[in-house]
């Protein structure tokens, strides 16, 4: 089994030490929610198939994720609270070489 480290500021300004498995095929918005770290209901609305952004996160240290695909671009330029470096959670799958990601969940409309 193996594990990286990520950092995840929750919508309260709570940021939280979180070991995310990479052999599970798991995203971000997964881990979010098995953490608790966003209220039931707020997260992953759409079943994470990037219709809703309610899994948006801000990436605060991008330790090499992988480019942002069309139906991401395309439901961000949509969403609200967007920002630079805002990514949807349901988008970013566990990776070895995301030890180290650093992200704060975007405010729910």
């Amino acid at each position: 089994m193996s594990d990286i480290n990520i950092k995840i500021t929750d919508r309260e300004g709570v940021t939280h030490d979180v070991v995310a498995p990479t052999d599970m095929s798991m995203n971000l918005m997964e881990i979010i929610r098995s953490y608790e770290l966003a209220e039931e209901g707020t997260i992953g609305v759409c079943g994470g198939m990037a219709m809703c952004a309610s899994c948006q996160v801000y990436v605060i240290n991008d330790p090499g994720l992988e480019p942002m695909g069309d139906e991401e671009d395309a439901m961000l330029a949509e969403a609200y609270h967007v920002k630079e470096n805002s990514r949807l959670g349901c988008q970013l799958h566990m990776m070895d070489e995301m030890e180290g990601l650093e992200v704060a969940i975007a405010p729910y409309p």
